[in-house]
């Protein structure tokens, strides 16, 4: 096959173009330039996309011995993941940005150009089984990135290779540097790319600007402090709330909710994050539409978080009811669920709210 390797610079996609050499396909590198202004990118280890990366890409293929070029897509960069984040928060929302980059860049933007410059698929170096079509987890739990790669369509899986995920990530190390590739033991990413300090609340607020409100117990009512944008705030956050009046019981508070047309925030204690019931809308079937309207599996709210056995009905409508086996805790609007089928994703849905089977009947008999 002829294949365009996305090279970030990291040990990873390094490692995935060369097996993808290895496995004898025409390959050639491309690494993403996704900031107008390079300088403005965090410097170092912290994030990716970085100067130094496009450098590390470069010598990567170098060694390779195959064609390397950058593509310059930071417009669009900006308005489908920066422009998409800003908004996300706006909106009381907190959103996966590198899901987001996965979905509308690394396989929407990347693999149409390559698609129509005559390439047959994009190699990654994610962490991630593909097997008969079907996007499975890595062997490698602790690095699996099927979580991120699950809002990618069945069309886009079938033009895509990720040849890492029966390695463990030591494994990819070990390779690496035996290949001679420069980049061995070099760190992981893992801080938003395109902010720059890491500070997201400063990030946002450059955006959208400071506006006061306040911060307001739940049941009561009851003003506890203020804050300079709900925007800055997400489910389950504990720091950083600065409350005048402490918990009468001494337990702390928790954000339970942003309500960003008032621009409040809503806070109580921890046994107010559990919920049982999730409202997702949006689903990306990767491996087809499923047979039947409901149906039970696994599912994943977080990129690391905890896997609970569920059942999902409202597939026909695509607004998704998911009922957990299991209460879980503290997880916002905005993020994305993930269905399993043992270690094969079935699909993925945008988290729209969060709620308790209890409260759920008691909406449903008051209307």
């Amino acid at each position: 096959m002829r294949v365009l390797a996305a090279m970030s610079g990291g040990v990873d996609s390094a490692v995935a173009a060369a097996r993808a050499v290895e496995a004898g396909h025409e390959v050639t590198g491309v690494h993403l330039a996704l900031a107008a202004e390079p300088a403005t990118l965090r410097h170092g280890a912290r994030g990716c996309c970085t100067v130094e990366d496009a450098n590390d890409a470069r010598r990567a293929a170098d060694v390779l011995g195959i064609p390397f070029y950058i593509w310059d897509l930071a417009e669009r960069f900006r308005a489908e993941v920066i422009d998409d984040f800003v908004a996300e928060y706006a909106a009381g929302r907190t959103p996966n940005p590198c899901l987001r980059c996965n979905e509308k860049i690394k396989f929407t933007a990347v693999l149409d150009r390559a698609i129509a410059l005559g390439f047959d698929a994009v190699v990654t170096g994610h962490h991630a089984k593909l097997e008969d079509g079907a996007l499975r987890r890595s062997v490698d739990m602790a690095k699996d990135q099927s979580y991120v790669l699950a809002v990618l369509t069945a069309h886009q899986l079938a033009h895509a290779v990720f040849p890492l995920g029966d390695s463990t990530k030591e494994q990819v190390r070990a390779e690496a540097a035996a290949r001679g590739l420069a980049v061995a033991d070099k760190p992981d990413s893992h801080d938003i790319c395109f902010i720059a300090d890491g500070d997201t609340r400063a990030f946002l607020a450059g955006r959208l600007g400071a506006e006061p409100g306040p911060i307001v117990e739940a049941g009561t009512g009851a003003v506890l402090g203020s804050h300079q944008g709900s925007f800055g705030y997400t489910v389950g956050q504990r720091r950083g709330l600065s409350l005048g009046r402490p918990d009468p019981t001494g337990e702390p508070r928790y954000v339970l909710s942003i309500q960003p047309k008032s621009n409040s925030v809503v806070v109580g204690p921890a046994a107010m994050l559990d919920f049982d019931t999730v409202r997702a809308d949006r689903p990306i079937w990767t491996c087809g539409d499923p047979a039947s309207d409901s149906f039970d599996c696994l599912v994943q709210m977080r990129a690391h978080g905890a896997v609970v056995a569920a059942t999902v009905t409202g597939v026909v409508s695509g607004e998704l009811t998911v009922a957990l086996h299991e209460p879980q805790r503290g997880v916002a609007a905005g993020q994305a669920l993930v269905m399993y089928d043992g270690d094969t994703v079935i699909g993925s849905a945008t988290i729209s709210s969060t709620s308790t089977a209890a409260l759920t009947a008691g909406l449903t008999a008051t209307k």
